[in-house]
């Protein structure tokens, strides 16, 4: 069976505190109708003597912790003690609650989730009902809750986007709206409005404010009808028209028309009779039924709170069916007022329109929203919510926003007008904890959020974020009862937080002993399971099930954290360090950084302290180190004075240097250094979000590309990397066009380089080949470093492989080479191979290899290129070296399903399944079933593809044709 490896890409390859009662009834409403599931336990241990305090965001989270003494300061530079904390503490790394959806086999959740949007989304959206695209949106949303845990950021966009695709109500649009633009963080970026279009109708603030579906575009990727018409420009807000069929009536004078006279006040306002009675039903029957006033010619109206001016408004309207010219937002609020009283629908909506067109800031929104909750004026609700959602997460710290969302009395106020969801405050709730907002604010909302649940997975969620944020509180028992309403409705992750919130109440076999009961139900345990268990074990239990933990899922980082600070209280550094270093090779996070700088420090290696400092800095620029004790930019000033440093021009030779042996962290910690020396250089930035990207460490990359947007100097600058926030958004026309306009204002090789690589992107025929060749050899001629030009070089070679001119290839390689990009070598292994010289290929991949440390794709490629044998040990050590690369479990896998070794082809698969369900383990485990005619789990495994990936070619495909081989196997 053949499986292809996966191209390089250059760029992105004690006691506690009681909660209200109404919580806490909340909880006893859902716990009290379910079973117990033997937690009633009775408690049969001790006080536990080891303590396990805070975790890592708890500490980060507290600013009494945020400078150092003197005396420690002094203890660094001038004492032999230069650990001023001590050594790391292993009761303080203890593995954090993880806020979100996590399920036991998330396979059978998604694929059951896939099947579910099947059968209530197939068709095209502008076609559904109403009620059909709300039941779709909520699908995504539900998808949204459970790819959250997979922690990829383009996944969860994309149901976001599919969710926005199928809201049809104002309120779900402009929430889903906002929610996209908050992942962009398009907050950050200086000179931008909320209310700025980028030109999509998903996030496009004005269509959101419109009823009603999609079907008037061909795609959710479409060009707004803001941009393509200039509408913000063109259009005059005062003489919109809202007639639903867009006529504008007129007196017809040829008609006796009969006049009747309101006296407000001093002031008399001549009306057309039929026409203020057809303003609505109500004035209908004061003006032509059964009241006095139906035979008045003068009605006084001083009591109905409209002043006269108001009143010519309302006449005007009643023939005009627009708002006049003359009417000032006062004014117009006067007539809104009137129009609810009145039920006048038709001036009521042009009132809230006209009043939504004003709402441009927070301020304005804390004004208006107000005159929207007393007349029920829902769109003018939706537009002043619309302004503050889409300035989050700063509007948060409004305290008047966060009474606005937090309190029970402003939440039954958005109720009156259809505006408080599940879904806004799911919003809420989320940018609440990326942000890591003061724990009272947060339960708040979440507080809100449970209120609001309807649906299991909701009330699941709901309930489980509230008790990690009154875990982090300290506020165990609530915490525990919250996931204990979490855990009897089916989410077993929930165990969690019982187990911790029981052994922070002195109640440690309690804890054990669920998670006993956990892993014993459990047909395949997972291995945030053993790491649970392993807090309530000691000695060489406890170290038994961290090594579990690890090979059930290696990307659990508390497992190496513990082993490696153990050896360090047993004077194994050098041990510790290899240790931690396991996983940063493949997973790059801040608490592992930090970890391994304090061990260098230990060892008085200051230069390697500083460099993962610097790091971690770049991933996190406010991290606290020593446990939450000390600022790390603090500390490396502080240790600069025991290492060289380094002139601009000295980083520069570090940073060719670093690059040739393809050490990102190295590199990343010289860039770091280098923005030391030119803070508001923006290429520095743009580099920076270069590496993070490299290291997956995407919303930190993200926010350093914003940096270098807002720190550009010139337009076609800015330009550039606001392409590459589009593209890396998925907005690939939009990062095109914002190219063609930077190459049109100067020729640059990062204009050339960002329009070869968006194209290049697409599936590429001769014509387009041709292009992007032209596009980089145009970029190869503007000036620019050799870093960057090694990086053109290599992806020319590639688009000239891809068109079979090996030779000019070959050229492209070998050219990179000479300036250092060690990368190359792949590239030309390539070539060798092309031409049948695989003992080229191979010696050309081991060259990277002694080249790179720790290359696992290096490994991987090499193995494409030597005997079977040779190649299971090189996909042996990539895995060692990065158990999250994909290949290796395929190739495998594949091998044991040729040696006709079924059962174990599919174990090997689904050992990398377990904690990496990925699109294209899942496609091949899928044909590994149908093959074995095991239909039933060949479809489970092509749904759960598709719901990662709804328009991949082959497994759709593959879908397709197990349905009818299963259709005729049961007939």
């Amino acid at each position: 069976m053949s499986i292809s490896t996966p191209t390089y890409d250059e760029y992105p390859s004690s006691s506690s505190t009681p909660r209200s009662a109404k919580v806490v009834n909340l909880i006893r409403q859902f716990t009290n109708s379910m079973k117990s599931n033997g937690l009633k336990l009775k408690d049969r241990c001790k006080k536990p003597t080891q303590v396990h305090a805070l975790t890592i965001n708890s500490i980060l989270s507290s600013s009494s912790s945020s400078s150092t003494s003197d005396e420690s300061i002094n203890s660094i530079i001038n004492s032999k003690s230069h650990l001023p904390y001590g050594l790391p503490d292993s009761t303080l790394i203890e593995p954090p609650i993880d806020p979100f959806l996590r399920p036991v086999d998330l396979v059978d959740s998604i694929s059951d989730l896939y099947t579910r949007i099947v059968q209530s989304c197939c068709d095209e959206p502008g076609t559904e009902s109403g009620t059909k695209s709300g039941t779709c949106c909520g699908l995504y949303l539900e998808q949204y809750a459970l790819l959250c845990a997979l922690g990829d950021v383009k996944l969860v966009r994309r149901s976001l986007q599919c969710a926005r695709e199928h809201a049809v109500d104002v309120h779900s649009k402009v929430v889903l709206s906002a929610w996209l633009r908050f992942e962009r963080r398009e907050d950050e970026l200086v000179g931008v409005s909320a209310l700025d279009c980028i030109g999509k109708v998903l996030e496009c603030p004005k269509s959101a404010l419109v009823d009603g579906g999609l079907n008037c575009f061909r795609s959710v990727f479409d060009r707004c009808l803001c941009v393509c018409e200039n509408a913000s420009e063109n259009v005059d807000v005062n003489n919109v028209i809202v007639c639903t069929n867009n006529v504008v009536c007129t007196n017809n004078e040829d008609e006796e028309e009969e006049i009747v006279c309101f006296c407000i006040g001093n002031e008399v306002v001549s009306c057309v009779r039929g026409k203020i009675a057809a303003l609505s039903s109500p004035l209908n029957t004061l003006l032509y039924g059964s009241f006095v006033e139906s035979v008045k010619q003068t009605i006084d109206f001083s009591q109905i709170g409209i002043s006269a001016e108001a009143m010519r408004g309302v006449e005007a309207f009643s023939r005009t069916k627009k708002l006049m010219d003359f009417v000032s937002p006062s004014v117009v609020l006067e007539i809104l007022s009137f129009s609810q009283k009145f039920c006048c629908e038709e001036m009521k909506s042009a009132c809230e329109v006209y009043l939504s067109s004003l709402v441009s800031n927070i301020d304005d929104a804390l004004i208006f929203i107000e005159y929207g909750f007393e007349d029920n004026a829902s769109l003018l609700v939706a537009s002043c919510l619309q302004v503050i959602l889409r300035e989050l997460p700063g509007s948060l710290n409004n305290p008047k926003v966060l009474s606005l969302f937090a309190s029970p009395e402003s939440m039954e106020k958005l109720s009156t007008v259809n505006h408080a969801s599940f879904l806004l405050y799911y919003f809420l709730t989320q940018v609440a904890f990326e942000e890591k907002m003061t724990s009272s604010n947060a339960v708040m909302l979440v507080e809100r959020l449970i209120e609001l649940a309807t649906e299991k997975w909701q009330k699941t969620l709901a309930f489980h974020q509230l008790g990690v944020l009154l875990f982090e509180k300290e506020e165990y028992k609530t915490a525990q009862n919250c996931f204990e309403a979490a855990y009897e409705m089916g989410h077993v992750y929930s165990a969690t937080g019982i187990a911790r919130t029981l052994y922070k109440q002195g109640k440690t076999y309690l804890a054990r002993d669920l998670i006993n009961k956990i892993i014993s139900d459990c047909k395949r345990p997972t291995g945030w399971m053993y790491q649970e268990r392993s807090l309530y074990n000691l000695g060489t239990k406890k170290l038994q099930d961290l090594e579990l933990a690890s090979k059930l899922d290696p990307t659990l980082a508390y497992p190496y954290k513990y082993r490696a600070v153990s050896m360090v209280t047993e004077n194994l550094v050098n041990e510790a360090i290899q240790e931690i270093n396991k996983i940063i090779r493949f997973k790059v996070s801040p608490d592992c950084l930090e970890l391994r700088a304090w061990f260098y420090l230990v060892l008085e290696d200051y230069q390697a302290t500083v460099r993962d400092i610097r790091a971690l800095l770049s991933l996190e620029p406010c991290y606290m180190m020593f446990h939450g004790k000390m600022r790390c930019d603090h500390l490396v000033d502080l240790l600069s004075q025991r290492v060289k440093q380094w002139t601009a021009a000295d980083c520069w030779l570090q940073l060719y240097d670093r690059w040739s042996y393809i050490d990102d962290i190295g590199s990343l910690a010289i860039i770091h250094q280098m923005m030391s020396h030119e803070p508001a250089k923006s290429l520095l930035r743009f580099r920076q979000s270069l590496l993070l990207l490299r290291l997956n460490c995407q919303k930190a990359a993200m926010r350093s590309l914003r940096l270098a947007r807002n720190l550009a100097a010139a337009k076609h600058e800015r330009l550039v990397y606001e392409g590459w926030i589009l593209y890396d958004t998925g907005y690939r026309d939009e990062a095109l066009a914002k190219a063609d306009e930077s190459i049109s204002i100067q020729r640059s090789f990062e204009a050339y380089f960002l329009k070869a690589y968006t194209l290049a992107d697409a599936s590429l025929d001769p014509d387009s080949s041709s292009v992007v060749i032209q596009l980089l050899i145009d970029a190869l001629k503007c000036p620019s470093d050799g870093l960057r030009k090694g990086q053109a070089l290599n992806n020319l070679g590639s688009i000239y492989v891809d068109c079979g001119k090996h030779d000019l290839a070959a050229d492209c390689y070998i050219n990179a080479l000479d300036i250092k990009h060690t990368r190359a070598h792949q590239g030309l292994a390539r070539v060798y191979s092309l031409k049948d010289d695989r003992k080229a290929a191979y010696d050309e991949m081991t060259k990277l290899i002694e080249k790179a440390e720790n290359n696992a794709s290096a490994h991987e490629k090499r193995s494409e290129y030597c005997d079977r044998d040779n190649a299971v040990n090189d996909l042996y050590m990539a895995t060692q070296l990065d158990p999250l690369r994909t290949y290796p479990y395929r190739y495998r896998a594949a091998v044991l399903m040729d040696e006709q070794k079924e059962t174990e082809a599919v174990e090997e698969l689904t050992k990398a399944i377990a904690f990496k369900p990925e699109l294209q383990m899942l496609h091949l485990r899928a044909a590994f079933y149908e093959s074995m005619s095991d239909y039933d789990l060949a479809l489970r495994d092509c749904e759960a593809a598709l719901c990662l990936d709804p328009n991949h070619k082959e497994t759709l495909e593959l879908y397709n044709r197990t349905l009818k081989e299963s259709a005729e196997f049961y007939t």
